[in-house]
């Protein structure tokens, strides 16, 4: 199993570990800083051993990345992993703000479904079932988001059940949900946000959450 460094540290953006296993073009670490797409969150980008990743996913508790066809690298080969931070750092904070301006929906908008979401590091999406427009919450909501925002409030993530690696963010005095992807510590780092609607055919509504200057 794959010993994932990114849920204790998401700031770390370089570490030397071994390879745990090949298989022709895919290998696995002992332990990553790498994070492999998963909840709608981009896997980071970056290299390991000097090698590009072209595709990082999770198989079970481990994470398998795919390397160009002549990598070279063998099992217990030590090896570089180094991620791109600034990509990270964006990811880090869209997913947060996508996921704080969920809570917001459900708050205002008892019941609403969500039927999807997607974090790039130009920005989110969380799409939501209702036939009518969904930018009448927009004064509401980036009222709201900015005041816990300014309040610098920390963000605590953690295991629910460490077993089977299922974790959660938490803002105490707002809201708590289930996650594993990479939060930054404190509302502020995320910045101002701007929101826009699309309607994305009958029934979809899709707001888009950008990060402001």
């Amino acid at each position: 199993m794959t010993k994932k460094l990114f849920w204790e540290d998401p700031y770390q953006a370089q570490l030397s570990t071994h390879v745990a296993s090949v298989t022709n073009e895919n290998i696995t670490l002992e332990e990553t800083i790498f994070y492999a797409f998963s909840g709608g969150q981009e896997s980071d980008a970056g290299t390991i051993g000097g090698h590009p990743v072209i595709a990082a996913v999770k198989q079970g508790l481990d994470i398998v990345y795919t390397l160009p066809t002549d990598h070279g690298l063998q099992p217990g080969q030590p090896v570089e992993v180094q991620i791109d931070w600034s990509r990270r750092y964006r990811l880090m904070r869209l997913h947060f703000a996508a996921e704080m301006v969920l809570q917001l929906v459900y708050k205002h908008v008892p019941g609403i479904e969500r039927i999807g979401a997607h974090i790039s590091q130009d920005k989110a999406r969380v799409d939501f079932a209702r036939e009518e427009s969904i930018s009448v919450l927009f004064p509401t909501i980036e009222r709201e988001a900015a005041t816990l925002i300014a309040e610098d409030r920390p963000i605590i993530t953690a295991f629910e059940d460490e077993e089977s690696q299922h974790r959660y963010w938490e803002v105490p005095g707002f809201s708590r949900m289930a996650c594993g992807g990479t939060h930054p510590r404190t509302t502020s780092e995320i910045g101002s946000i701007k929101l826009r609607r699309k309607n994305t055919g009958k029934g979809k509504e899709r707001i888009e959450i950008m990060l402001g200057a």
